[in-house]
């Protein structure tokens, strides 16, 4: 590893750097620790791409760092001789994403390599869509998904319209580590590589396309027109992607009392009526409800800046509004897909749903319960899109359903990730179905509680910034590992799954998880209660996830308490 000093002396003396960016080095000359940072090594390529703050530096997401890693996957392309398959690129509403999104094109255009621009910001989803309308090797996406203003991020997307399969992520980053950011990357001028046609902007008629695919999820065409006029939903998509499709996809399915937050339908990477543009946060509902209260509606959705994922708050029995959450709703909707298609006879043959290991146990009691089979799979939706693949391939097997507790939800094989769009078009379905028997998502969560038992999720996450962070966080992981706990708040542990070394240990007797390797710790007590520990791939942070049983909120509560006093002894 070079030393930190000599590579901010490197990136000063760049010819490449504009002089803002020559500035904003020269501000932090006295500020050894930002340079430590900043400078001290790169950005880690992986299955997720890229996530960083925007800053000028090697430890940032800038310009010169999205044409280091984008000169990273065209070596991998021409080294399958997959150059002549085109790259589709899209971006998110961010502050820079356009800019990166271009040098991305215009890098791959150096290297001989076609791009499918999209001409303006888009959902996330629709990118995975487009790859493989067009027939693309791979897929280029400028996005940060929910996090904070300062963030951007950069995720890569192989044919099948996932994101990179290990083997291939792992080139890439070899290859970024041998090329030298500034003297190995190769690129063209914007208007020259449109001029040569190495870079065609595309548009309008993917979204038709792919709106068709979405609307053709609906599991019950009728069911918004049938209550069209006294069904009324507020939308926000946070200043993200989502601020046309999915309206868009509400009206097509005959939805008429469509409100949105007018203030929130503006395009800004500031996203500056919130805190965190995240719908797993209440905050980013206050305007929504605002306008909720005024017009009297039952719902708000609203979606994240690259609209993949989606959050919903109902209305309650008292009136107030709730949320609705991440593992809530996916129980709920892969509850409402079986029941709609068996109320009207049209359940595909050898159907088949998947989820996360850390997602509520509900859904599978759900699918036990109906005859469905159900894959759990490690976090990251492009596991569920192997699950997809591979039924694809041997041609037995209908996906009804995927989801992750982390508010992302897909029907139908036309994109492998999340897609925010035909999980709002499917609320809205939903919310009909309930809303002609007199019932709201909250009356249809307590029915699903009273037929299966109440279950409780929740996430609990430990920050560990600094350059310190990855040591830290990787010694709780073994230590955890090493030395596992025997009882949880007294609870006894009934069985523990190391998904990195793929070892189920349960009463002394060992099996294989039968999952690819991940750095996650899955612990299962006697009582049937689950907790699992896992580094996040993207923030500096571990994430506890709890998944309990219990009489009531109250009850689950108290005996979460008692196992998080556990794990912080353990830390």
């Amino acid at each position: 590893m070079s030393n930190y000093l000599e590579n901010y002396q490197k990136w000063l003396n760049a010819d490449q750097l504009s002089a803002e960016e020559k500035n904003e080095l020269k501000a932090i000359a006295n500020d050894p620790k930002e340079i430590e940072f900043r400078f001290t090594k790169g950005m880690t390529f992986g299955t997720g791409g890229l996530r960083a703050t925007m800053k000028t530096g090697m430890a940032a997401m800038n310009r010169h760092t999205v044409a280091h890693t984008t000169q990273g996957l065209a070596c991998l392309i021409l080294k399958l001789n997959r150059e002549k398959d085109g790259v589709a690129i899209a971006y998110d509403s961010r502050n820079n994403s356009p800019l990166f999104a271009k040098t991305a094109a215009c890098v791959l255009a150096a290297n001989g390599i076609k791009s499918y621009l999209f001409d303006e910001l888009r959902p996330t989803p629709e990118l995975s869509f487009a790859l493989r309308e067009l027939g693309c090797v791979a897929g280029i996406n400028v996005t940060a998904s929910h996090n904070p203003k300062e963030y951007n991020g950069y995720k890569a997307y192989w044919e099948d319209g996932a994101q990179l399969p290990p083997e291939h992520a792992d080139i890439v980053s070899e290859e970024i580590e041998r090329l030298d950011v500034f003297k190995d990357v190769k690129i063209m001028d914007y208007a020259e590589a449109l001029e040569k046609g190495l870079i065609e902007l595309i548009g309008a008629e993917i979204d038709e396309k792919y709106l068709a695919q979405v609307q053709a999820q609906a599991v019950n065409p009728k069911a918004v027109a049938e209550v069209a006029d006294s069904l009324s939903i507020v939308y926000t998509p946070l200043h993200g992607t989502g601020h046309k499709l999915v309206p868009e996809i509400m009206r097509r399915i005959g939805l008429k009392k469509l409100y949105t937050v007018d203030e929130q339908m503006v395009i800004d990477g500031n996203f500056p009526t919130v805190k965190k543009p995240n719908p797993e946060y209440p905050a980013a509902f206050d305007l929504g409800i605002a306008v909720a209260n005024r017009v009297g509606s039952d719902l708000v959705i609203a979606t994240d800046p690259d609209a993949d994922r989606v959050g919903v708050m109902t209305r309650t029995p008292d009136g107030s509004f709730d949320v609705i959450t991440g593992n809530q709703m996916g129980a709920l909707l892969a509850d409402y897909i079986i029941t709609a298609y068996r109320e009207s006879n049209t359940m595909p043959q050898n159907p088949y749903m998947v989820k996360s290991i850390v997602s509520t146990e509900l859904v599978s009691k759900i699918c036990a319960a109906n005859g469905i089979k159900m894959h759990n799979v490690l976090t990251g939706f492009k596991f569920i899109g192997e699950v997809i693949k591979n039924y694809e391939k041997t041609g037995d097997g209908s996906f009804l359903f995927g989801f992750e507790e982390s508010y992302g939800y897909l029907k139908g094989t036309y994109a492998r990730d999340k897609d925010a769009v035909v999980s709002s078009m499917l609320i809205c379905e939903m919310t009909a179905f309930y809303k002609a028997k007199g019932m709201t998502l909250s009356d249809a969560l307590f029915a699903l509680w009273d037929k299966y038992g109440y279950c409780y999720e929740a996430n609990e996450e430990i920050y560990m910034e600094g350059l310190d962070g990855a040591a830290r966080m990787a010694a709780l992981m073994e230590a955890l590992r090493n030395d596992p706990p025997k009882t949880f708040g007294g609870v006894a542990v009934e069985m523990i799954a190391d998904y990195k070394t793929g070892i189920v240990t349960r009463n002394g007797e060992t099996a294989p998880t039968g999952l690819p390797s991940s750095n996650v710790l899955y612990y299962q007590l006697v009582n049937g209660d689950v907790i699992v520990a896992r580094p996040s791939g993207t923030e500096p942070k571990i994430k506890y996830y709890y998944m309990l049983t219990a009489k009531d909120q109250a009850d689950a509560k108290e005996k979460m308490a008692q196992y998080q006093i556990t794990l912080k002894q353990l830390a």
